[in-house]
């Protein structure tokens, strides 16, 4: 029914995060009727960022430039360094304007159901920054799950014996978030996590 270019088309798109293959055919005709207006330019901008985005060898983050804007913004609190899962968790702490820090992106968590240990983290950089000294703080900002949460256990146990203080983010109710409609775990960490009024 279609050509293979097409077909070739629809399973690279059917590879991305929330694509399946009806979604992605969606996509692909979306794109071949829009051709000069949304095809070509996207080719454009795919074919820029593949030759001259590389990620920060410092934090991680993805930019044109090694320091990353971020890494080389002198406004940015030097003692801070946020530890991240992956490039998107930064974007996301990054997007709410609360954190001044620096950040490190560790390329996923622990896991040993997919065997990511120790080694196949950027956990080297890490040590190295915590080593070179001038951090007050590492703020572990990992996935309130049972792999986000052993990779921070792992990780404040290896900072334990430096002179760094290390914090996690605090975990609860969202804000407008009703109990009715959360899951046990998360009402559990808001219990855990409760401040004075």
């Amino acid at each position: 029914m279609v050509g293979p270019e097409i077909e070739r088309l629809i399973q690279l798109l059917a590879r991305l995060p929330g694509l399946g293959p009806r979604s992605a055919r969606r996509v692909a005709l979306r794109l071949l009727e829009r051709r000069d207006s949304l095809m070509v330019p996207l080719a454009q901008a795919l074919t820029e960022a593949a030759t001259r985005l590389h990620p920060c060898r410092r934090c991680g983050n993805f930019d044109t430039t090694d320091p990353c804007a971020l890494c080389a913004d002198p406004r940015r609190d030097d003692s801070l360094l946020c530890v991240v899962e992956d490039v998107a968790a930064l974007w996301a702490m990054e997007r709410t304007g609360g954190f001044t820090g620096h950040y490190l992106v560790l390329g996923g968590v622990l896991s040993a159901l997919e065997g990511t240990g120790p080694d196949d983290l950027g956990l080297g950089r890490l040590f190295e920054r915590v080593d070179a000294g001038g951090l007050a703080e590492v703020i572990l900002a990992l996935p309130a799950t049972v792999d986000g949460q052993t990779t921070a256990h792992y990780l404040a146990e290896q900072l334990a014996g430096r002179s760094v203080t290390v914090s996690g983010l605090a975990q609860g109710v969202p804000i407008g978030g009703d109990l009715d409609h959360l899951d046990d775990g998360t009402i559990i960490a808001a219990l855990r996590a409760r401040r004075q009024v």
